[in-house]
């Protein structure tokens, strides 16, 4: 039998996934760099420590706060920021 903290992790990384996905797709990144954006993010952050249920909002409106509060900045080595 399992018990809920090992679905609550494995939800939790489900919607880790899920978030990555989008951003990737969304923006044309490679998971590395969506990767990168996500978990050096304070969303997801907050979504690791289960802080204030934030975990439970969809996945769409979880991309929506971290592109709002969290703009992309990725580093082109040729060029600067994107």
């Amino acid at each position: 039998m399992v018990d809920g903290e090992v679905l609550e992790r494995i939800y939790r990384e489900r919607l880790d996934e899920r978030i990555i996905a989008t951003l990737a797709e969304k923006y044309q990144l490679d998971y590395l760099d969506a990767m990168d954006w996500y978990f050096n993010s304070r969303l997801a952050s907050l979504i690791q420590a289960g802080a204030h249920g934030v975990q439970y909002l969809d996945h769409k409106v979880l991309v929506e706060m971290l592109e709002q509060t969290e703009p992309l900045s990725i580093r082109d080595p040729k060029n600067g920021l994107v």
